[in-house]
């Protein structure tokens, strides 16, 4: 792999964590090739989320499993600084300090009976995959969340969620990736393929071709309309999700605190709208109000009724928070696939190209798995968890690329 040309397509967590694992191996050329600017799509939009909580047993929770023990490794990585690095271990620090790095641990809270009856039987699957789910009484819950509803049947935490913040953390991982020796292209979009002999051997760009020995789809929730261009499609569609951002508040929310309904409504294929009470807060003392997800295309369009529907549900969970001002509102596209698993490998069908992507809202908690286990299969060494789930060559990848939303 000595001096192997890599092109990621994407700028993006998942594209620059991609481009850091290529570049820290050593024999690879690496270029980051985005249309727009670096985190300013899909990961300017997220939360931020690095969960297990939400995740019940199998091939999507080793994936998110190997990506919360990469996290703290990373972030240490990176603060130490490359050797030589212009910008000395000082600048590198100063990065991963803007990461806001929080290991805070996550709540779940069942508001019914059935809630709880659910929520009960999915932790102790989840235990036996090796995630810790621990129990909350009342009082346990008071002392953890004071603000939290009073109104429950059942609450149990998770330690091992964290959170960062999503575009600080992108551009930690970019910025490791160039120091390392990665390039970076932005403003530049990809308008078709090169192949020749049935191989991808460059994308045709507005700036002209360029040429590399293997490229990587790492474009979100754009990499359908992508993979179809260069020839290979792929059905990675968008669906969207809505925030609401309060004003700088006293302490209020301690922890990532989430109505039992959250994993039903991740878990959901259904195109209408799906919402649940997600709550959390940022170092600057906003709380973060979600969750929602529904599929409308590229319709980037904010809808009062889905804001109206993500405040009644945050509510349910903290009452207290009835009155204090929201101060902004924004939405971004999650790359859904119909199976609800990541796209991660080779491509069978156009040698040359590899995708990752499709995970969904759980980009950013992934990414570090997903770059891990792509370094590892572009290697050809043995990976740590076993890929063949998220294999290109799977009926709900190939399936028909819905028409309604293909464009943007």
């Amino acid at each position: 792999m000595n001096g192997t040309r890599v092109v990621v397509l994407g700028a993006g967590i998942v594209g620059a964590a991609c481009a850091r694992e290529l570049a820290l191996a050593g024999g690879f050329q690496v270029t980051v090739l985005d249309r727009g600017g670096a985190a300013e799509a899909t990961t300017a939009h997220g939360e931020g989320n690095v969960l297990v909580s939400d995740k019940g047993p199998g091939p999507e929770l080793r994936l998110a499993q190997l990506s919360r023990r990469l996290w703290p490794e990373a972030l240490a990585a990176i603060a130490d600084g490359p050797a030589g690095s212009a910008n000395g271990p000082s600048g590198s620090a100063d990065a991963v300090r803007a990461v806001e790095w929080d290991p805070k641990g996550g709540i779940v809270v069942a508001t019914t009976e059935a809630g709880a009856d659910g929520l009960h039987r999915f932790a102790a699957d989840q235990r036996a995959a090796g995630v810790r789910a621990e129990v909350l009484d009342a009082d346990a819950l008071a002392a953890a969340e004071p603000h939290v509803t009073r109104d429950h049947t059942a609450a149990l935490h998770y330690p091992e969620d964290a959170q960062v913040q999503p575009a600080a953390a992108a551009a930690a991982l970019l910025g490791d990736a160039l120091a390392h020796g990665a390039t970076l292209r932005t403003g530049c979009e990809v308008l078709g393929a090169r192949t020749r002999g049935g191989r991808l051997t460059a994308v045709r760009t507005a700036e002209g071709d360029l040429a590399a020995d293997l490229f990587v789809n790492a474009a979100g929730p754009w990499s359908g309309r992508l993979a179809a261009r260069l020839g290979a499609p792929v059905d990675v569609r968008p669906r969207r999700g809505d925030i609401l951002v309060t004003a700088p508040l006293p302490p209020t929310v301690f922890h990532k605190v989430y109505d039992a309904d959250y994993v039903g409504a991740v878990g959901s294929s259904a195109e209408d709208l799906q919402t649940s009470a997600v709550v959390e807060a940022t170092r600057g003392g906003t709380v973060l109000l979600g969750s929602s997800r529904r599929r409308t295309g590229f319709d980037d369009r904010l809808r009062p009724e889905v804001l109206a529907a993500i405040a009644a549900k945050a509510l349910r969970l903290f009452p207290g928070l009835a009155g204090v001002p929201v101060m902004r509102a924004y939405g971004g596209f999650r790359p859904y696939v119909p199976d609800h698993l990541p796209v991660i490998g080779a491509d069978p069908r156009l040698p040359g190209l590899w995708h990752a992507s499709g995970h969904e809202g759980a980009g950013i908690g992934l990414s570090l798995g997903t770059a891990r286990l792509l370094r590892d299969l572009v290697r050809g060494t043995e990976p740590e968890i076993d890929p063949a789930p998220f294999r290109v060559d799977r009926p709900a990848v190939l399936g028909a690329l819905a028409p309604s939303e293909e464009s943007a």
